[in-house]
């Protein structure tokens, strides 16, 4: 857990650790985030579930009740709603895409373990980049909004850090 905090901390700017294990209290039950960020960015906490294996549609329902429960009792004024990441070492991203979860703020990304040898890597990297570009075309065609265009915000690379790099 503490490498995938270290990684998104370096992934985005704005990222601000919150907690790791935040405990929401609902009724006479615990729940507990994994990871809770805040972008200044774009004025959002940020919630990101770990999972061990495919995404499955429980997950959606998971992230949408820490969700609401930050969206009532932990959003502050100013802020925006927050929004939630799945990470699984198996996107399952045919499922993901029919539980429609941008409309929800949620997305869904896939996370290794450990790296698979070159040829296997090289080939899931290339599945990975068309499957990115599929997604991006799909989105021009059909409009997105807002919560997406956020979510898009710290997923996808910034044009302005691309030319910094070069």
């Amino acid at each position: 857990m503490r490498d995938i905090e270290n990684f998104i901390l370096e992934f985005g700017i704005g990222f601000t650790f919150v907690a790791r294990q935040r405990r929401i209290p609902i009724d006479n039950d615990d729940y507990k985030i994994d990871l809770l960020f805040y972008n200044r960015d774009i004025r959002r906490l940020v919630a990101v579930d770990l999972k061990i294996g495919k995404f499955k549609p429980s997950h959606k329902g998971q992230m949408e009740l820490y969700l609401n429960w930050l969206n009532q009792y932990d959003r502050r004024e100013g802020e925006e709603a927050p929004i939630g990441l799945i990470l699984c070492t198996d996107a399952n991203r045919k499922v993901a895409e029919l539980m429609e979860l941008d409309k929800s703020g949620i997305a869904v990304a896939e996370y290794w373990t450990k790296l698979p040898p070159k040829e296997q890597f090289e080939s899931k990297m290339q599945e990975i980049m068309a499957e990115a570009k599929e997604r991006i075309e799909r989105r021009k065609s059909l409009g997105t909004s807002n919560v997406q265009k956020q979510i898009n915000y710290f997923l996808e690379e910034n044009s302005d850090e691309t030319d910094d790099k070069d």
